[in-house]
C-alpha cells in the first residue's frame, strides 16, 4: 500500500512539475544551494583549524570553501546559475562518452565495435542535451518526466 501511495506522490508531482515546470526546479535549487553552502563552511572551518598543521591543504580548503559558499549562494538565489551547473556536467560527460566511445570504436573493446558506436551515439545524445539543460525550464520538464517516469513504474512493479 505504501509503494502505491508513493507512486501516486510521484504521478502528481510529475504532473504539476509537468504543468509549471520551475516548480521542479527550484527547490531543487535550493536544497543544493544549501547543502553546498553547508559543505563550503565546513571546508571554511577545516582549512582555518588546520593552519599551523598543514598550509598548503588548510589554504586549499579555504579556497574550495570560498567557492562552495559562492556557488551554494548562487544556488538558493539563481536556479538558472544551477541548470547551468548541471549542462555543464552533462556535457562534461557527454564528451567523456564520445572520446571513451572513439578509444572502444578504435580498439574493438570488448572484441567488437558496437560498445564504441553505443558510447559515442550516448555521448552526442548527452551533448544535445546538455545544451537543453542551461534553460530551467527544459531541466523542470526533465524533472517531472523523471518524477512522472518513477511513479507510473513504481505504481507497475510487482512486490
Amino acid at each position: 500500500m505504501q509503494r502505491i501511495i508513493s507512486a501516486l506522490v510521484f504521478i502528481i508531482l510529475g504532473l504539476i512539475v509537468l504543468t509549471f515546470p520551475l516548480l521542479g526546479v527550484i527547490p531543487l535549487s535550493v536544497i543544493t544551494g544549501v547543502s553546498v553552502l553547508f559543505l563550503g563552511i565546513g571546508l571554511l572551518i577545516t582549512g582555518i583549524s588546520v593552519i599551523g598543521k598543514n598550509s598548503i591543504m588548510s589554504i586549499v580548503d579555504v579556497i574550495l570553501g570560498i567557492l562552495a559558499l559562492i556557488l551554494g549562494i548562487g544556488f538558493i538565489f539563481n536556479p538558472a546559475l544551477f541548470s547551468f551547473v548541471a549542462a555543464l556536467f552533462v556535457f562534461i560527460a557527454g564528451i567523456f562518452l564520445v572520446i571513451a566511445g572513439i578509444f572502444d570504436f578504435i580498439n574493438k573493446a570488448g572484441g567488437t565495435i558496437w560498445l564504441g558506436v553505443i558510447n559515442i551515439v550516448l555521448g552526442v545524445i548527452y551533448l544535445i542535451v546538455a545544451i537543453f539543460l542551461a534553460n530551467p525550464l527544459f531541466l523542470g520538464i526533465l524533472i517531472g518526466l523523471w518524477l512522472l517516469i518513477v511513479g507510473i513504474i513504481m505504481l507497475f512493479q510487482k512486490d
